[in-house]
């Protein structure tokens, strides 16, 4: 088995535009889904992030705001979930409410030890 990373981007301009119970609801879903992940000990980990952030440049010696991104370039949140492959870890994203929003995309990515880095 091995950890993968998803990262959410796209998707605010859709959820925005929602109802406060509409939000509550979809919500709702998002916890669904990731409990049933957690009972088949595939989520190890994951939260949504503020849009707003810090960019640390040059050993800290330049700090801007960020991050400057398109709003469907913005990730949103993330996940670690644990599969056999990277297609496992595709066919478990497949089922993220995510995808609910137009525009929405999740990147996935292996994450590598330090022990093995490639």
């Amino acid at each position: 088995m091995s950890n993968f990373l998803y990262l959410f981007r796209g998707g605010e301009e859709s959820f925005e535009k929602l109802s406060q119970e509409e939000k509550q609801a979809h919500m709702q879903v998002w916890g669904t889904w990731m409990g049933k992940l957690q009972e088949k000990g595939q989520l190890l980990d994951g939260f949504p992030l503020e849009a707003d952030g810090k960019v640390v440049h040059s050993k800290g010696d330049m700090v801007t705001n960020g991050p400057y991104a398109e709003g469907a370039e913005l990730v949103g949140g993330y996940l670690i979930v644990s599969a056999k492959d990277m297609d496992g870890a595709i066919e478990i994203s497949k089922g993220c409410p995510i995808f609910d929003y137009e525009g929405s995309t999740i990147e996935v990515r292996e994450i590598l030890t330090m022990d093995n880095p490639y």
